[in-house]
Parts: structure tokens; C-alpha cells; sequence
């Protein structure tokens, strides 16, 4: 009797397994999850056929709105409704723009963004009637303060600390007359406390303004504070932590990054013609085009070219001093012009005699020249002395801020 209904139970069970293995592979349909909502320029950009593009070399307003099948007479009535808020002759090859379409199979142009910097963006709606605007993005600031030694070049030790490469460049501006930054060693602390900009809190847009700094320098700490003599004016000077201006009236070299190949001497063998001869001038060699800097104001006494100087100018400061600059490939002032300090006047060469690309910096005082890396030169106007009580009240958080944190870093 059992051994009849042995097929039958058999057959009972592979069932049982059968259907329970595929109860188990089913596999549930995946849900799709729906996009994400974007929002920017105030809209809602899923709604729409969303084209982002830059600008590039023969694009106008017309020629862009014209590919999106608007006509020359319906694009020049659109550009009379909006040239009050938009003109559309100031895009500029780079900017980016942004299309809103809509969705159907004719793509209409809906809406035209253009976003002439981060910080602000123009809308020329064309739905229901034409209009255009102008937004601004919020930006914030933050504070930051770091401290930390040299390791490799001051762009390269800020880069690690996630900081924007054009605060290196503000800060080698504000200790050019204190500081050679090729002279910075591995292991010398700097401490800064700056402002950062943000769009829309998120967005990093750059350094704002530096607050306060102190660099390690040959075994001394020079501070650096921005104040403002007159608060009415918008000078700012920068002073260290006893009120003593940083600037001095001559930067230190003509060039943003010195490399001195030959000194002033009163006998040096010349190395094209081979002979002994002074050499009354400091020599920095540089690529071929590097920025030559005028040290100090003046009016440009004279320009020109000389078979031994090579492209020239000549600086007159004031009764007292006068600079040279030696061997440009191009000179870019003329005779007459005043220059500030700083001012580009030409760029690095190697005309006249020469053995390769530099400038040849020479210095007068009172008609003599002389060795200017043994002169000690005059700083710019002092601070008023009525003005130190207040400047010593400002900075005193500061610095207590940077020298806390400066020491927590070296302890770590």
C-alpha cells in the first residue's frame, strides 16, 4: 500500500521544491527613484531641456538666440525690451550661459542665462512677455587662521593647507621690502589669520583680506598688520607689531623672484670681453620676458640702447636717487613717464653684452654709484604718532590670536 504511493509522494515533493525555489528567485522589480530636484538660477531645471555652454569667438546674443529658431525681427524686439537691464554687447568669449528649453519635440527657448563672473548671473525670460533681471549670488565670509612650517615653497605649503595660491602672492607683496622668500628656509614657521569668500555659502570664491601675519625670517618674527591711518581714506599701509611701516621706498630687487649671479665689484673679469673691469651694478638672472619691476617711484629719466647696456631705462626717484635697469628684450615705458613702485617697466633680455638673459640693476646716490645691497635705504612715511594708540589696541587680539595658535602647532 505504502510502496504504491511512493510516485505520488515523490511527485508531491519535487513540487513542494520546485515551487519554493522559485518563490525564492523571483527578484522584486527595481522601484525607479525619482531625479533629484535641481534648482538654480530660480528654477526648477528638471522641467525643463537644459543646455549649458560658454561663449566662444564670433557668438553675439543674436546669433545664439537665432540657432534656437528666433528670428532676426523677434530677436531685435527682445534686445529693445531688455537693453535697460542687458546689454547684450558686453558677453564675453569664456562666460558660460544656460538655456531653458521646453521639453516638447520643439525645444523653444524658454528662458537665456548669462553669467558674466561666480558672483551674479543675468535672466532675459522669454515666456509670457519678455523681461530680463540681474541676481546676485549671497556670498559670505569666513575666518580662517593657520599656522604651520615651510615645507617647499610658500604657493606649495598653503596649497596643502587648502589655501587659494593668490594669498602667496598677497603676502610676498607685503614683506617684498622685509622678506627674500628665496632666502626662507624648510622648518621657518608663518602664521596668518584671513577671510575667505563663499557663494552661496558653499562655493569657494578666494582670499578676501589678510588680518594679521608673522613670518619667520633669519631667527626674527616679523608681524604684519593692514591699518588705516586716516579711516576715511582707503590706504592701507601694513606695519609690524611696534607701529614701524613694513614698506621701505625701494623694494629689495627689480624681480619678483631673485636669483644674483654676479655682485657689484670694483674689478671682475668680464665675461665677453675677458677683461678686468668694475662692475657697478647687481646682476639677477631670469627667463627671457620675466617682469622687470621699478624699485622705488620716479619719473623714467631716459630709455634707450647701447651696444654694452643693451635696451635701457633709467629711473629718476628724486633729488637723492636714481636706478638703471640693464639688457631688456623689450622696454615698455618711455621717457618722461612716472612709474610707481613696482610698476612693470620692461622685461628680462640678454641685449648688449650679455651671456645670457638678466638685468643688470645698478643704483645712484647723489650722482655716485653704488652697491645697492650694502645700502640701507629709507622706509616710507612712519605712522603718526597719534594714530599708535589705536593701532596698538586693534592689533593686540591679533596677535595674541596668532602666537596661541602658532605655539598649539608647535607643541602638537
Amino acid at each position: 500500500m505504502i510502496l504504491k504511493n511512493v510516485p505520488l509522494i515523490i511527485f508531491a515533493f519535487l513540487c513542494l521544491i520546485s515551487c519554493g525555489k522559485s518563490e525564492k528567485d523571483k527578484v522584486a522589480a527595481p522601484v525607479k527613484k525619482p531625479n533629484p530636484v535641481v534648482i538654480e538660477f530660480g528654477f526648477r531645471l528638471n522641467d525643463f531641456d537644459v543646455v549649458h555652454d560658454t561663449i566662444v569667438s564670433g557668438d553675439t546674443f543674436g546669433s545664439l538666440l537665432e540657432k534656437q529658431n528666433i528670428g532676426d525681427a523677434k530677436v531685435h524686439e527682445i534686445v529693445e525690451k531688455i537693453k535697460d537691464t542687458f546689454d547684450v554687447r558686453k558677453i564675453r568669449v569664456g562666460k558660460p550661459y544656460t538655456m531653458l528649453r521646453s521639453k516638447d519635440q520643439s525645444k523653444k527657448l524658454q528662458v537665456f542665462v548669462y553669467q558674466p563672473d561666480r558672483t551674479s548671473y543675468y535672466v532675459i525670460d522669454l515666456r509670457d512677455s519678455v523681461r530680463a533681471y540681474k541676481k546676485i549670488r549671497p556670498m559670505s565670509l569666513k575666518r580662517r587662521t593657520i599656522s604651520c612650517a615651510l615645507d617647499g615653497s610658500l604657493s606649495e605649503t598653503l596649497e596643502r593647507q587648502k589655501v587659494h595660491a593668490s594669498l602667496a602672492t598677497d603676502i610676498s607683496k607685503i614683506y617684498a621690502w622685509s622678506i627674500d622668500f628665496f632666502k626662507l628656509q624648510k622648518g621657518d614657521r608663518f602664521a596668518i589669520t584671513f577671510t575667505e569668500r563663499y557663494i552661496n555659502d558653499t562655493i569657494y570664491d578666494g582670499v578676501e583680506n589678510l588680518e594679521a601675519s608673522f613670518f619667520e625670517y633669519k631667527g626674527k618674527i616679523i608681524y604684519a598688520f593692514p591699518f588705516k591711518q586716516d579711516t576715511a581714506s582707503s590706504k592701507v599701509d601694513y606695519y609690524d607689531e611696534e607701529g614701524k611701516v613694513l614698506k621701505n621706498m625701494f623694494l629689495k630687487a627689480p624681480l619678483k623672484f631673485v636669483n644674483i649671479t654676479s655682485r657689484y665689484a670694483k674689478n671682475r673679469f668680464h665675461p665677453v670681453q675677458h677683461v678686468w673691469k668694475a662692475h657697478k651694478g647687481t646682476d639677477y638672472a631670469a627667463p627671457t620676458g620675466t617682469p622687470i619691476m621699478t624699485t622705488a617711484s620716479g619719473v623714467v629719466e631716459n630709455t634707450g640702447y647701447t651696444a654694452g647696456n643693451g635696451n635701457f631705462v633709467k629711473v629718476k626717484h628724486n633729488r637723492t636717487y636714481e636706478t638703471q635697469y640693464l639688457h631688456m628684450s623689450k622696454i615698455l615705458v618711455r621717457r618722461g613717464q612716472r612709474v610707481s613702485q613696482g610698476d612693470v617697466i620692461g622685461r628680462v633680455g640678454s641685449t648688449g653684452l650679455a651671456t645670457g638673459p638678466h638685468v643688470c640693476y645698478r643704483f645712484w646716490v647723489n650722482g655716485q654709484q653704488v652697491d645697492a645691497l650694502r645700502l640701507k635705504l629709507p622706509n616710507s612715511e612712519p605712522m603718526a604718532a597719534k594714530y599708535k594708540p589705536r593701532f596698538l589696541k586693534e592689533i593686540a587680539p591679533l596677535k595674541r590670536e596668532l602666537d596661541s595658535v602658532a605655539k598649539v602647532k608647535l607643541n602638537m
